[in-house]
């Protein structure tokens, strides 16, 4: 059964307009067995949407937390399948954003994959691996699917890539903190604030801030001049080390309360 989804452009918009700024919330497909009632208690805690990580053996972008959440999914035996199955009977009312890898997305096929994605009620997308040279064609086939592919912009692109990555997202523009992995850090560098405003300055999308936001305070830098911040490595490590979905909503909670 074809689950709707909600579209995510539209509702980050919406939370926008409303004087609202946007948090981001980020959970590893599989990583426990109950893991789809994490992703419910975080949009019940206050996220405008919530990244499902699709776990892959090489991901390259992630650093350790994430990637012993992947490993650790893995290990389990989970495949994208069987982690959309477990999407589709989630019951929010906020954005499924997937974040995985293109070797994932080139095995299905694009089409195949995108279909898959807006069957469970998937309606964004965030392939971490794929250059901007070369995603027109994911984007493309995506986007017939209803599904909205969210471009990564890094802290040096020049200002014609930023505006071309800008031109072409859909839902918002991910903003990445600062050169490298994901992961908490124990401070934002100020490229973070650069970057946002210079994304500001280009596009009307929203602009989401992500890649080392790990406390409360540090989501409030970062939302103060963007529209929103990604938090996924803290999340991730309560999981690891045993939180329970209440225990995760409290913390979501608390980004919420410090962003507006």
């Amino acid at each position: 059964m074809t689950s709707p989804g909600v579209a995510v452009e539209p509702h980050l918009r919406c939370a926008r307009e409303a004087g609202r700024k946007i948090l981001v919330t980020y959970m590893t497909g599989g990583l426990v067995a109950d893991w789809v009632r994490y992703v419910e208690a975080m949009a019940d805690a206050g996220a405008d949407a919530v990244e499902i990580g699709i776990p892959f053996s090489d991901p390259v972008m992630d650093g350790p937390t994430i990637q012993e959440a992947s490993g650790a999914a893995l290990a389990r035996g989970v495949t994208p399948a069987s982690i959309l199955d477990d999407v589709a009977r989630a019951q929010v009312e906020v954005p499924l954003v997937a974040m995985t890898y293109y070797n994932l997305v080139a095995r299905a096929g694009h089409v195949r994959f995108a279909r898959q994605l807006a069957a469970s009620g998937v309606r964004g997308a965030i392939v971490a691996d794929i250059p901007l040279e070369e995603s027109a064609g994911w984007e493309a086939d995506a986007g017939e699917s209803g599904v909205e592919t969210v471009l990564l912009a890094a802290p040096v692109s020049s200002d014609d890539r930023l505006a071309e990555i800008c031109r072409r997202s859909h839902g918002f523009v991910y903003g990445v903190n600062v050169m490298g992995v994901t992961g908490e850090r124990a401070r934002l560098s100020t490229s973070a604030e650069i970057l946002a405003k210079r994304l500001k300055a280009v596009t009307d999308l929203p602009v989401v801030m992500g890649f080392g936001v790990s406390t409360p305070e540090q989501a409030a830098t970062v939302a103060a001049y963007a529209d929103g911040a990604v938090v996924a490595s803290a999340l991730m490590r309560m999981v690891l080390a045993g939180a329970g979905p209440a225990e995760v909503a409290d913390t979501v909670k608390a980004f919420r309360a410090a962003i507006g």
